[in-house]
């Protein structure tokens, strides 16, 4: 291979962008709330913007920000104390499944087990094949008022 061969490709200072994991298109943190408004007012609270989607396992928060997973897992496992919650993330293709418990990152799980005996409603929006807007019953933490939220929590305690 000659130079002549080399000319007009260029190698960048910084060669992080290679191996850095690419950012998830999907993320949804599995939980064992039985109803999607009481997690969508618990989201609310704690920040973190959700469409909360009801599914026969427990309600689904379907991340607005994908890249937002890591602290949104945590946020909600905290306001969950010792109930664990499982994040999936999709990136590039594939599914990253992780188990948080009061906060704190437990471990990792496989992604395959945990999809298994999951709802249609979980992989039809992992795939991207349904949009979490669209699923009947769907509650968004986003523009919630403190006062409202409050009011769901109390509601569905009962």
């Amino acid at each position: 291979m000659s130079e002549d061969d080399l000319d007009g490709i260029e190698i960048p200072d910084d060669l992080s962008a290679l191996t850095a994991a690419p950012t998830p298109t999907v993320a949804v943190v599995v939980t064992q709330v039985a109803v999607a408004p009481a997690l969508a007012a618990a989201c609310s609270l704690a920040g973190v913007d959700v469409d909360a989607v009801p599914s026969p396992v427990g309600a689904l928060a379907v991340l607005r920000d994908p890249a937002a997973g890591v602290p949104a897992a945590g946020a909600v496992s905290r306001l969950l104390r010792q109930v664990p919650v499982v994040l999936l993330e999709r990136r590039a293709g594939k599914v990253a499944a992780s188990q948080w418990v009061g906060g704190e990152h437990e471990k990792d799980l496989p992604a395959g087990l945990v999809l298994s005996g999951a709802p249609e409603v979980l992989e039809e929006l992992l795939l991207g094949d349904l949009p979490a807007g669209e699923v009947e019953g769907v509650v968004s933490s986003v523009g919630m008022s403190r006062w409202k939220a409050m009011r769901l929590l109390a509601a569905h305690r009962r």
